[in-house]
């Protein structure tokens, strides 16, 4: 039974993980209340490790869960009879009592109704984060915290009054009409990025990226743009994503191992994918005259990366001009550190580490100093910046990475410290 209730929890988690901002999206347009869908959600979750440890996992999980997920919020509204609007109530169960699955076309929709909720201006910059790391990405309050730097009891609070004032406005659960869109487009673009972003660092750290996050942001991302083809913006996430996704398959080794970019195989490289993302990039800066946002530069860069045949082949120069405008537009850590890594590229590592002094510290802060440094023989301090780099969250084969980093730049300092054998004691 220990070995079967095992089974039943894995089977659970991954469907939540792949499917669950899915169910909890069609849940939301039919309930009208945030809150209710979470808990129905949730409550069907565990209802699941029950059932499936007895009867096994069913053939299609999400289908099991999202009936399940229906009967679970028909309790909640019977349960809650303090709640306003009987009459919708009633309308709403008997839209959660219809046997009929959502198809795939509605579900699309639903999700992308969910992405427009969580960015209604009515909600701050922050809260709208959250709630969408929470309703798309399935982070627990404590990494939401964590994400936003500030703690697990003030987002739990944050998240509370985003669903309170959801409810309260009546923030309708639709995608807005065209003189919505241009408030309410930046932030969600931000979250379909945000989420590319959470998949290349998964809340499992044996990991080096989740394909399922991944592809499920690029989903969105389609949709997006399918929605407002004649959008810049939209469409210069879509080129940015596909870009980089297009690398995907060549940056671990078959063991799993880290493989950087100047040893990834360049003939494995999605070919299609790098095409149409640079079609889409060159759609989109004509639409915009040129005038270039976070996401179009983003894409540049990768773009600029996937014409070069081979590594030496990079055009760094124009990386770095790229990396100037993107530090201009939208500072960050991120930026910041592939400003000083193309320009060590360009001009030597001295005037990579000159202008990592203008960046703030961080893990990978150190991973790149400690390569720098190491570029310039200096193996014992780079050895010591990578043990520093250690000190934070990394997947397992990123933290494998540095390991075997440090360990050979220790072997060549203690080599540089003794060149005959002798060390001098």
């Amino acid at each position: 039974m220990g070995e079967e209730a095992e089974k039943a929890r894995q089977a659970v988690a991954e469907t939540i993980r792949v499917e669950g901002a899915r169910i909890l999206a069609t849940l939301i347009r039919t309930v009208g209340d945030v809150q209710v869908a979470e808990d129905a959600v949730q409550e069907a979750s565990v209802a699941a490790l029950g059932a499936w440890t007895v009867t096994g996992v069913p053939p299609q999980p999400r289908a099991w869960l999202t009936v399940t997920a229906r009967r679970k919020a028909i309790d909640i509204l019977r349960r809650d009879r303090l709640r306003p609007g009987k009459e919708q109530d009633g309308f709403r169960m008997i839209e959660l009592a219809r046997p009929d699955l959502p198809t795939d076309e509605v579900v699309q929709d639903d999700v992308l109704r969910l992405i427009f909720t969580c960015c209604h201006p009515a909600l701050s910059p922050p809260t709208r984060v959250a709630l969408a790391l929470r309703t798309l990405c399935g982070l627990s309050p404590a990494q939401i915290g964590s994400v936003l730097l500030t703690t697990e009891v003030a987002t739990i609070k944050r998240l509370t009054r985003a669903r309170q004032k959801i409810a309260a406005a009546h923030i309708p659960y639709r995608v807005p009409a065209d003189d919505e869109l241009a408030e309410r487009l930046p932030a969600v673009c931000g979250v379909v990025h945000t989420l590319y972003t959470a998949g290349h660092a998964p809340l499992d750290g044996s990991l080096a990226y989740d394909v399922d996050v991944c592809a499920e942001a690029v989903r969105l991302a389609e949709l997006l743009h399918e929605l407002l083809p004649e959008q810049p913006m939209p469409a210069g996430v879509l080129a940015l994503l596909l870009l980089t996704e297009a690398r995907r398959p060549t940056r671990l080794d078959e063991t799993g191992e880290v493989v950087t970019l100047d040893r990834q195989d360049r003939a494995r490289w999605d070919a299609a994918s790098i095409e149409r993302g640079v079609e889409l990039l060159n759609c989109s800066l004509r639409r915009t005259g040129g005038q270039a946002d976070a996401y179009q530069l983003q894409a540049a860069i990768a773009a600029e990366h996937a014409r070069a045949e081979v590594y030496d082949e990079t055009d760094w120069a124009e990386v770095v001009r790229l990396y100037d405008l993107l530090v201009s537009v939208a500072p960050s850590p991120a930026a910041g550190l592939g400003r000083v890594v193309a320009t060590a590229e360009a001009s030597g590592p001295a005037a990579g580490l000159a202008l990592l002094e203008e960046v703030p510290p961080s893990p990978r802060w150190h991973a790149v100093r400690a390569e720098l440094l190491a570029r310039e023989g200096r193996h014992a301090e780079a050895a010591s910046e990578l043990t520093a780099s250690l000190d934070g969250l990394a997947s397992e084969p990123e933290r494998r990475h540095r390991e075997q980093r440090r360990d050979r730049f220790l072997q060549l300092a203690a080599g540089e410290a003794s060149p005959s054998g002798q060390d001098g004691r």
